[in-house]
């Protein structure tokens, strides 16, 4: 069992979670912008600030005296680690300190974190802390730093050439955003996005087709390639580790669409990840899609991590489409009663908070 993610979600996008669930609980705009697909998105139930209370500070400095850590997750992948390094240390906006959290603790990795040619902390952790616990430890350890901002990315992906981390520092100080994300696309086809977006009532699925939009506000894909500012971090706290792997960014971006502070994608830059569209399988002649990962242990922590994440504040009013999607799907695309028996049992687990393993 891999304790790193080992999907991408999207925007909640690459994490375990279709991007269609947010597409589809809210009304397409009236002029429809690029959607990246990773996580739902949802629209705050009450981010409005209570009459009398003051907004939290989040400017933050995006000059050259910012100090910016970047934090990779990574587990029993030294090579795809080693290809990841060497293109966050060679941005033409050095990061200023690395954090790698590993958490299978291996020597070699532990070897190639010392060769790096920036500033390096190596975390090997003894217990496999999963890519929630992971991503927290780091984040929190890059706070003790003293980071204002946080770069966050898996050892599979890597970004798209050197001038990303200049790009969405730019994009965050022209839009006073306290996160920001580039596009992730395919890391084998740099043109295909790793995850269909959905424009308006078209799905598009090559970065060519997104035009020449700058910036795409309120969604993100969390954990393959975003900046996020130490102020937001401190507002909405670090991913949950309980959750262990799938859906954690989802939480995360949960918190952080609830909170009102203002965040989005770069649409002119880009992450590089392992495409993972395959999970995504389209019912009703495609206007909606669900989730259903082959391998039982990534399916078994998708659906568990469901049921909590569905339970929660801002997600509820997806229930209904949760139930009639899967419903779909496993009656009548798969003819699977059982698999619907299983997909309720876990998303059981979930909403009761039964963070257990499987055997």
């Amino acid at each position: 069992m891999s304790g790193q993610r080992d999907e991408a979600a999207p925007a909640a996008v690459p994490g375990g979670f279709s991007m269609t669930d947010r597409l589809e609980a809210t009304p397409a705009p009236v002029e429809p912008a690029a959607v990246l697909p990773a996580e739902p998105i949802v629209l705050p139930d009450d981010a409005e600030l209570p009459p009398g209370a003051e907004p939290a500070d989040i400017t933050t400095e995006t000059g050259p005296t910012a100090r910016i850590i970047a934090v990779v997750v990574t587990h029993k992948r030294r090579e795809l680690l080693a290809e990841s390094l060497k293109v966050l240390a060679s941005q033409t906006r050095p990061v200023d300190h690395l954090i790698v959290v590993d958490n299978a603790n291996e020597d070699a990795v532990a070897e190639l974190v010392a060769q790096q040619p920036i500033e390096a902390t190596y975390l090997g952790s003894r217990h496999n802390l999963g890519g929630a616990g992971g991503f927290a430890l780091g984040m929190l350890h890059a706070l003790t730093q003293g980071a204002d901002w946080v770069w966050l990315a898996d050892d599979d992906g890597r970004p798209d050439g050197p001038e990303v981390l200049a790009t969405l520092i730019d994009c965050a100080r022209r839009h006073n955003l306290v996160e920001v994300s580039p596009v992730v696309c395919d890391i084998d086809e740099p043109d295909r996005l790793a995850f269909p977006l959905r424009r308006g009532v078209v799905w598009r699925r090559l970065r060519s087709e997104l035009g020449d939009e700058d910036f795409l506000p309120g969604i993100a894909s969390l954990f393959n390639g975003a900046l996020i500012s130490a102020k937001a971090v401190d507002l909405i706290g670090v991913p949950d580790l309980r959750l262990f792997v799938r859906g954690d960014e989802v939480e995360v971006h949960r918190r952080l669409v609830r909170s009102g502070l203002p965040f989005g994608t770069c649409l002119q830059t880009a992450y590089l990840h392992p495409n993972g569209a395959e999970e995504f399988k389209p019912i009703l002649g495609g206007r909606m899609h669900t989730q259903y990962p082959d391998d039982p242990v990534k399916r078994y922590f998708t659906y568990r991590n469901r049921g909590y994440l569905m339970s929660q504040p801002g997600m509820r009013k997806l229930l209904p489409q949760e139930w009639i999607r899967f419903s779909w799907f496993f009656l009548v695309t798969r003819r699977d009663p059982a698999g619907l028996k299983e997909w309720f049992r876990l998303r059981s687990l979930g909403r009761n908070e039964h963070f257990g393993k499987p055997d």
